[in-house]
């Protein structure tokens, strides 16, 4: 089972303006062939038909573990997804009639608006629907380990590439965050694979070369240590997983200096911004006043 904590695994900043081109780019960090629906479905479906779990156990914790976080992932490019396309319209100014949607014609994903209302959907930058073609699970946990590797690196590269189409802080803020982490996982599977085979494949990272420190966005993450701390997000299991991401084992020789720690619980991470309704999305619907009326009785009732 899982257990949902309501924060993002960070702060995101607030758009300078709306950007759904910017939004349109993000994408692909959800529903592209290395987004983050791609490493979630491939490490939650590994750890569901994961062979010998008692017996592989840190291999097996590894694999969910890292399953939960990329659960916050997809949760953190949706919601930057949904915050660059928050609009168009002035609440207080709005006229059906004068074409309040004239300009979403002419973005990359015009069927953001049209039938998503804004918000972020399964699917890659051009609006093809992300699919289970990109999930590799195997039965084999060497081979499933190298699959995980590969995904996270080709995931780094995506990061890379999406974030340098990007100006709006929103999106960078996204992109930075998850290069540190999507290197950390990169990591993490290569020392499995350094247990397991004996290959020092830790010696290949980061791949691709990536220089997260010139990021700005990244290197404050790498500068408080989040490049060494795989999170648990659990109150009693995985714990079995220090002994791959632990151990003495050290960052990479690349990053700022210091120890693999396993750290219990998840990060502190930031409030999810709340998106105002906008007549364009109509939400909220019919008597928005009354909607909030009765949300504020329920909300005082449940306290």
């Amino acid at each position: 089972m899982f257990l949902r904590i309501d924060r993002l695994q960070t702060e995101l900043p607030v758009p300078k303006a709306p950007d759904p081109n910017a939004a349109a780019a993000l994408q692909e960090l959800l529903g592209g062939k290395y987004g983050e629906m791609s490493t979630l479905g491939n490490y939650l479906f590994q750890s569901f038909n994961f062979r010998s779990k008692s017996k592989l156990k840190p291999f097996y914790s590894l694999v969910a573990n890292i399953t939960a976080e990329e659960l916050g992932h997809v949760e953190l490019v949706s919601t930057g997804v949904a915050m660059l396309n928050n609009g168009p319209g002035d609440p207080e100014d709005y006229d059906v009639s004068a074409a309040p949607f004239a300009d979403m014609k002419d973005i990359r994903l015009a069927a953001s608006f049209l039938s998503n209302g804004g918000g972020a959907m399964p699917m890659n930058s051009n609006g093809a629907s992300w699919n289970m073609d990109f999930v590799t699970t195997t039965g084999n946990v060497i081979f499933d380990l190298l699959h995980n590797f590969h995904l996270e690196c080709g995931a780094r590269l995506h990061k890379l590439r999406v974030y340098e189409t990007l100006t709006d802080p929103t999106g960078r803020e996204v992109c930075g965050y998850l290069l540190v982490r999507g290197g950390v996982h990169a990591h993490a599977y290569a020392l499995a694979l350094k247990k397991l085979t004996g290959v020092e494949i830790e010696k290949m990272l980061p791949t691709p070369n990536i220089p997260t420190d010139q990021i700005p966005e990244a290197a404050k993450y790498l500068q408080e240590g989040s490049h060494r701390r795989l999170y648990r997000f659990s109150p009693d299991d995985y714990r079995e997983m220090a002994g791959i991401w632990g151990g003495g084992e050290k960052a990479l020789p690349d990053d700022p200096p210091g120890t693999l720690e396993v750290v219990d619980g998840p990060p502190e991470g930031g409030k999810i911004p709340e998106l105002e309704g906008t007549p364009s999305a109509f939400a909220p619907d019919y008597a928005p006043e009354e909607m909030f009326e009765i949300a504020t009785k329920l909300y005082k009732k449940s306290r």
